[in-house]
């Protein structure tokens, strides 16, 4: 379903760095990163990611983060749009979850008025239930979501985003009624393991660094990933082990305000280019456990026209979206 990831070249990396093409002109901005959502989640993570990589690569002087929550980031992206018109310094993260949550909530403002930078990262999702729970593997979730689908209750991202797809086409896999899905989204990363670890929902699902810490503690008990393949480091089968013909990753990426000069955009798509290439950049993807999913400038613009098309797509498969 997605396509692979794209390694950023190392040894490219190192010498641009050594040559010091784009340095000068980016390490002199002093830029702004809305996280659409609330602290705690994956774009939270990505916005504050760059921040820390920006400046330690010198890809920046300076990059503040504000969050700006609620309709799957759809309000950010509103915000962004209509007061950061020709602003040179503004970033937003943006990613697969805004691309389905601009069609489920029929916003006024799309990722078409923005201006592509790069993708950054990719991430296949987690599906975890709390330690004491009776569901112990991913099969006996597909035997409980086919008998009801509307009893099992999931704690994911915002409507629409690649959680509420995934959670669809679980049930779709496993012989259920899509549309009959019971899926609680939630606008930060925080508050769905707040609703997971306190018993309110059957399930969660989200990328694998938002649970880890509570997978290690004991607290969140791990029955599969959405990977073709099982991933590096984590115990778990993947869903197609299971018997569930599903793999899905979420994609993250960073877009600008509409209303840029040619300058302004080189500009942060070269500050963007320098973060990616970095060592510092590189370290946060393992300690994240984030795939490294480096698209630039055009090649990124081209992608997400096509994604936009695609989910829209899925989207209306399973009901999500209505003709």
């Amino acid at each position: 379903m997605f396509k692979p990831f794209l390694s950023a070249t190392r040894a490219i990396a190192a010498a641009g760095l050594v040559l010091g093409l784009t340095l000068p002109a980016a390490a002199q901005m002093e830029l702004k990163i809305i996280a659409p959502a609330a602290p705690g989640g994956g774009w939270d993570q990505t916005a504050r990611s760059m921040q820390q990589a920006l400046v330690e690569s010198g890809a920046a002087k300076s990059a503040q983060v504000t969050n700006v929550t609620g309709a799957g980031g759809t309000i950010g992206l509103a915000q962004m749009v209509s007061s950061g018109k020709g602003d040179g310094n503004q970033l937003m993260v943006t990613g697969f979850v805004m691309v389905g949550a601009i069609l489920t909530n029929k916003a006024p403002v799309t990722l078409a008025q923005t201006t592509p930078i790069a993708r950054l990262t990719g991430e296949y999702l987690a599906i975890v239930v709390p330690a004491d729970s009776p569901v112990k593997s991913a099969k006996d979730l597909a035997a409980a979501v086919k008998a009801d689908p509307g009893k099992v209750t999931w704690a994911g991202g915002s409507a629409g985003g690649v959680d509420h797809i995934a959670v669809a086409l679980f049930a779709k896999a496993a012989g259920a009624d899509p549309t009959k899905i019971n899926y609680i989204p939630f606008s930060g990363g925080g508050e769905a393991l707040a609703a997971i670890l306190g018993g309110k929902v059957t399930a969660g699902i989200s990328g694998y660094g938002e649970f880890e810490g509570q997978i290690k503690a004991g607290k969140l008990r791990l029955i599969a990933v959405t990977s073709p393949q099982r991933l590096p480091g984590i115990d778990a089968p993947t869903l197609k082990e299971e018997g569930i013909d599903l793999d899905i990753a979420n994609w993250r990426a960073v877009v600008a305000p509409p209303g840029l000069s040619a300058e302004q955009t080189k500009a942060l798509r070269d500050a963007v280019d320098t973060m990616a290439k970095s060592p510092q950049w590189a370290d946060i993807l393992k300690q994240k456990g984030w795939d490294d999913a480096y698209l630039p400038g055009e090649a990124f613009a081209a992608f997400l026209k096509e994604e936009q098309a695609r989910v829209e797509e899925v989207l209306r498969s399973v009901g999500l979206v209505k003709s």
